[in-house]
Protein backbone atom coordinates (compact mmCIF):
# COMPACT_ATOMS: atom_id res chain seq x y z
CA UNK A 1 0.00 0.00 0.00
CA UNK A 2 1.06 3.59 -1.01
CA UNK A 3 1.25 6.46 1.60
CA UNK A 4 1.40 9.94 1.34
CA UNK A 5 3.93 11.60 3.41
CA UNK A 6 3.37 13.44 6.43
CA UNK A 7 3.70 17.18 7.05
CA UNK A 8 5.32 18.79 9.85
CA UNK A 9 5.81 22.09 11.79
CA UNK A 10 6.30 23.69 14.37
CA UNK A 11 4.09 27.01 15.37
CA UNK A 12 6.24 27.94 17.90
CA UNK A 13 8.94 25.80 20.14
CA UNK A 14 10.04 27.60 23.45
CA UNK A 15 9.22 28.59 26.77
CA UNK A 16 6.60 31.14 25.58
CA UNK A 17 4.65 28.51 23.92
CA UNK A 18 5.06 25.32 22.59
CA UNK A 19 2.79 23.82 19.46
CA UNK A 20 3.88 21.06 16.72
CA UNK A 21 1.76 20.17 14.01
CA UNK A 22 1.58 16.56 12.00
CA UNK A 23 -0.67 15.54 9.64
CA UNK A 24 -0.70 14.23 5.98
CA UNK A 25 -3.56 15.05 3.53
CA UNK A 26 -6.30 14.06 5.42
CA UNK A 27 -5.77 14.13 9.41
CA UNK A 28 -3.55 15.68 11.30
CA UNK A 29 -2.82 16.04 15.46
CA UNK A 30 -1.04 18.87 17.18
CA UNK A 31 1.17 18.28 20.21
CA UNK A 32 0.84 20.48 22.56
CA UNK A 33 -1.16 23.91 23.09
CA UNK A 34 1.11 26.65 24.31
CA UNK A 35 0.18 29.22 21.63
CA UNK A 36 -3.78 30.76 22.29
CA UNK A 37 -6.09 29.61 20.24
CA UNK A 38 -6.19 33.01 17.77
CA UNK A 39 -2.67 32.85 17.55
CA UNK A 40 -2.56 28.82 16.92
CA UNK A 41 -5.22 29.80 14.00
CA UNK A 42 -3.21 32.63 12.44
CA UNK A 43 0.42 30.48 12.36
CA UNK A 44 -1.87 27.64 10.80
CA UNK A 45 -3.71 29.60 8.41
CA UNK A 46 0.06 31.67 7.26
CA UNK A 47 1.52 27.90 6.61
CA UNK A 48 -1.60 27.07 4.62
CA UNK A 49 -2.64 24.42 7.17
CA UNK A 50 -6.43 23.57 7.87
CA UNK A 51 -8.03 23.50 11.40
CA UNK A 52 -10.31 21.17 9.77
CA UNK A 53 -8.02 18.40 9.30
CA UNK A 54 -6.54 18.41 12.79
CA UNK A 55 -8.43 15.39 14.47
CA UNK A 56 -6.65 15.62 18.30
CA UNK A 57 -4.51 17.09 20.79
CA UNK A 58 -2.54 15.31 22.57
CA UNK A 59 -0.76 17.13 25.73
CA UNK A 60 2.92 16.53 27.13
CA UNK A 61 2.55 17.67 30.30
CA UNK A 62 1.01 20.39 32.25
CA UNK A 63 3.61 23.42 32.38
CA UNK A 64 2.14 26.45 31.31
CA UNK A 65 3.89 26.98 27.58
CA UNK A 66 2.41 23.64 26.74
CA UNK A 67 -1.20 24.17 27.48
CA UNK A 68 -1.65 27.72 27.82
CA UNK A 69 -4.28 27.68 25.04
CA UNK A 70 -5.29 24.30 25.57
CA UNK A 71 -9.26 24.68 26.75
CA UNK A 72 -10.14 27.34 24.22
CA UNK A 73 -8.66 25.46 21.44
CA UNK A 74 -10.14 21.95 21.94
CA UNK A 75 -13.58 23.49 22.67
CA UNK A 76 -13.90 25.80 19.85
CA UNK A 77 -13.11 22.83 17.00
CA UNK A 78 -14.63 19.77 19.45
CA UNK A 79 -11.22 18.38 19.72
CA UNK A 80 -10.37 15.17 21.74
CA UNK A 81 -7.68 15.52 24.04
CA UNK A 82 -4.92 12.96 24.67
CA UNK A 83 -3.65 13.27 28.12
CA UNK A 84 -1.75 11.00 31.01
CA UNK A 85 -3.81 11.59 34.40
CA UNK A 86 -1.32 13.26 36.09
CA UNK A 87 -1.34 15.95 33.57
CA UNK A 88 -4.82 16.50 33.75
CA UNK A 89 -4.67 16.62 37.53
CA UNK A 90 -1.58 19.50 36.80
CA UNK A 91 -3.53 21.87 34.52
CA UNK A 92 -4.90 25.27 36.40
CA UNK A 93 -8.12 25.03 34.17
CA UNK A 94 -10.62 21.81 33.25
CA UNK A 95 -11.43 20.62 29.91
CA UNK A 96 -14.97 19.26 28.93
CA UNK A 97 -15.30 16.05 30.06
CA UNK A 98 -16.59 14.62 27.17
CA UNK A 99 -13.21 15.46 25.52
CA UNK A 100 -10.89 13.97 27.71
CA UNK A 101 -8.73 11.16 26.63
CA UNK A 102 -6.80 8.60 28.36
CA UNK A 103 -3.22 8.42 27.39
CA UNK A 104 -1.75 4.73 27.49
CA UNK A 105 2.18 4.11 27.74
CA UNK A 106 3.33 2.65 24.40
CA UNK A 107 0.33 1.67 22.90
CA UNK A 108 -0.71 2.76 19.49
CA UNK A 109 -3.86 5.43 19.65
CA UNK A 110 -5.03 5.40 16.00
CA UNK A 111 -6.79 9.23 15.09
CA UNK A 112 -7.64 9.00 11.65
CA UNK A 113 -5.44 7.48 9.58
CA UNK A 114 -2.62 8.54 12.14
CA UNK A 115 -1.33 6.06 14.71
CA UNK A 116 0.40 7.47 17.71
CA UNK A 117 2.19 6.18 20.48
CA UNK A 118 3.08 7.75 24.12
CA UNK A 119 5.65 6.82 25.85
CA UNK A 120 7.07 8.71 29.73
CA UNK A 121 10.12 11.03 29.90
CA UNK A 122 11.72 12.52 32.30
CA UNK A 123 10.86 16.20 33.68
CA UNK A 124 10.43 17.97 36.57
CA UNK A 125 6.11 17.52 35.47
CA UNK A 126 3.25 15.15 37.35
CA UNK A 127 3.26 12.49 33.99
CA UNK A 128 4.86 14.00 31.71
CA UNK A 129 4.87 11.72 28.14
CA UNK A 130 6.79 12.41 24.85
CA UNK A 131 5.45 11.25 21.19
CA UNK A 132 5.95 9.17 18.01
CA UNK A 133 3.62 9.82 15.21
CA UNK A 134 3.20 7.48 12.27
CA UNK A 135 1.56 6.80 8.94
CA UNK A 136 2.42 3.46 7.30
CA UNK A 137 6.16 3.05 7.62
CA UNK A 138 7.14 7.13 8.20
CA UNK A 139 7.61 8.02 12.04
CA UNK A 140 8.32 11.58 13.62
CA UNK A 141 9.35 11.98 17.08
CA UNK A 142 8.45 15.04 19.47
CA UNK A 143 10.90 14.81 21.98
CA UNK A 144 11.04 18.15 23.88
CA UNK A 145 11.17 18.96 28.27
CA UNK A 146 13.58 16.03 28.74
CA UNK A 147 15.88 16.08 31.78
CA UNK A 148 17.99 12.78 30.39
CA UNK A 149 17.79 10.72 27.52
CA UNK A 150 16.88 7.42 28.48
CA UNK A 151 16.23 3.77 26.96
CA UNK A 152 12.94 4.70 25.70
CA UNK A 153 13.68 7.57 23.94
CA UNK A 154 16.97 6.33 22.48
CA UNK A 155 14.39 3.47 21.32
CA UNK A 156 12.12 5.41 19.51
CA UNK A 157 14.49 8.26 18.17
CA UNK A 158 16.19 5.40 16.15
CA UNK A 159 12.91 4.72 14.18
CA UNK A 160 12.45 8.12 13.53
CA UNK A 161 12.11 9.59 9.90
CA UNK A 162 12.02 13.08 11.35
CA UNK A 163 11.94 14.81 14.75
CA UNK A 164 11.82 17.16 17.17
CA UNK A 165 14.57 17.21 19.64
CA UNK A 166 15.12 19.48 22.43
CA UNK A 167 18.32 21.38 22.78
CA UNK A 168 17.99 23.55 25.49
CA UNK A 169 20.72 25.37 26.29
CA UNK A 170 24.30 25.43 25.59
CA UNK A 171 26.03 23.97 29.17
CA UNK A 172 29.04 27.62 28.70
CA UNK A 173 26.44 29.69 28.45
CA UNK A 174 24.45 28.19 31.29
CA UNK A 175 26.91 28.62 33.41
CA UNK A 176 27.86 32.23 32.49
CA UNK A 177 24.23 33.45 32.70
CA UNK A 178 22.68 35.75 35.39
CA UNK A 179 20.33 32.92 36.44
CA UNK A 180 20.45 32.36 40.05
CA UNK A 181 21.63 28.95 41.01
CA UNK A 182 18.39 27.10 42.30
CA UNK A 183 17.50 28.01 38.52
CA UNK A 184 20.46 26.71 36.81
CA UNK A 185 20.34 23.77 38.72
CA UNK A 186 16.87 22.86 37.76
CA UNK A 187 17.41 23.07 34.47
CA UNK A 188 20.95 20.69 34.00
CA UNK A 189 20.23 18.61 37.03
CA UNK A 190 18.53 15.85 35.26
CA UNK A 191 15.08 16.55 35.11
CA UNK A 192 15.04 20.12 33.64
CA UNK A 193 16.33 20.20 30.24
CA UNK A 194 18.56 18.62 27.20
CA UNK A 195 21.69 20.67 26.89
CA UNK A 196 23.03 20.82 23.12
CA UNK A 197 25.87 18.42 23.58
CA UNK A 198 23.48 15.69 25.86
CA UNK A 199 21.14 16.01 22.50
CA UNK A 200 23.92 15.62 19.82
CA UNK A 201 25.37 12.90 21.79
CA UNK A 202 21.76 11.15 21.10
CA UNK A 203 21.95 12.30 17.48
CA UNK A 204 25.25 11.59 16.32
CA UNK A 205 25.20 8.26 18.46
CA UNK A 206 22.39 6.72 17.31
CA UNK A 207 20.14 8.84 14.56
CA UNK A 208 19.07 6.20 11.80
CA UNK A 209 20.52 6.90 8.37
CA UNK A 210 17.10 7.40 6.84
CA UNK A 211 16.42 10.41 8.94
CA UNK A 212 15.62 13.43 6.57
CA UNK A 213 15.15 16.15 9.04
CA UNK A 214 16.22 16.84 12.48
CA UNK A 215 14.21 20.23 14.03
CA UNK A 216 16.09 21.55 17.02
CA UNK A 217 13.67 22.82 19.49
CA UNK A 218 12.69 24.54 23.16
CA UNK A 219 15.92 27.09 22.97
CA UNK A 220 16.73 29.26 25.56
CA UNK A 221 16.26 32.53 24.49
CA UNK A 222 19.28 33.44 27.38
CA UNK A 223 21.24 30.37 27.20
CA UNK A 224 21.42 29.14 23.94
CA UNK A 225 22.06 30.85 20.26
CA UNK A 226 20.39 29.19 17.07
CA UNK A 227 23.34 29.57 14.97
CA UNK A 228 25.68 28.08 17.40
CA UNK A 229 23.58 24.87 18.00
CA UNK A 230 22.48 24.78 14.10
CA UNK A 231 26.49 24.92 13.34
CA UNK A 232 27.41 21.76 16.18
CA UNK A 233 24.35 19.72 14.56
CA UNK A 234 25.59 20.10 10.95
CA UNK A 235 29.05 19.25 11.10
CA UNK A 236 27.40 15.77 11.87
CA UNK A 237 24.42 15.97 9.71
CA UNK A 238 25.53 14.32 6.82
CA UNK A 239 22.08 14.06 4.72
CA UNK A 240 19.44 15.21 7.30
CA UNK A 241 18.66 18.41 7.06
CA UNK A 242 18.94 20.49 10.22
CA UNK A 243 16.47 23.14 11.53
CA UNK A 244 15.95 25.47 14.31
CA UNK A 245 11.91 25.69 15.60
CA UNK A 246 11.82 29.59 16.41
CA UNK A 247 10.52 30.53 19.78
CA UNK A 248 9.37 33.57 17.79
CA UNK A 249 7.69 32.58 14.58
CA UNK A 250 6.57 29.45 12.61
CA UNK A 251 8.89 27.46 10.67
CA UNK A 252 8.29 25.91 7.19
CA UNK A 253 6.05 22.94 6.42
CA UNK A 254 8.48 20.05 6.07
CA UNK A 255 7.41 17.01 4.29
CA UNK A 256 8.53 14.08 5.08
CA UNK A 257 8.23 10.56 2.62
CA UNK A 258 9.81 7.18 3.32
CA UNK A 259 12.78 6.51 1.63
CA UNK A 260 12.75 4.92 -1.67
CA UNK A 261 14.47 1.49 -1.55
CA UNK A 262 17.42 0.96 -4.15
CA UNK A 263 17.63 -2.48 -5.31
CA UNK A 264 20.87 -3.45 -7.25
CA UNK A 265 20.06 -6.40 -9.86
Amino acid sequence: MAYNPLSIASLNSGSNGNCYYVGNDEDAILVDAGLSCRETEKRMSRLGLSMDKVRAIFISHEHTDHIKGLSVLSKKFNLPVYISLGTLKGCKFELRPDLIRSLPSHEAIIVGNLSIKGFPKIHDASEPYSFMVSYGEVNIGIFTDLGAVCEQLTHYFKQCHAAFLETNYDEDLLSKSAYPYFLKQRISGGRGHLSNKQALELFTTHKPSFMSHLLLSHLSKDNNCPELVASLFKEHALETEIIVASRYVETAVYTISEPVAVHSF
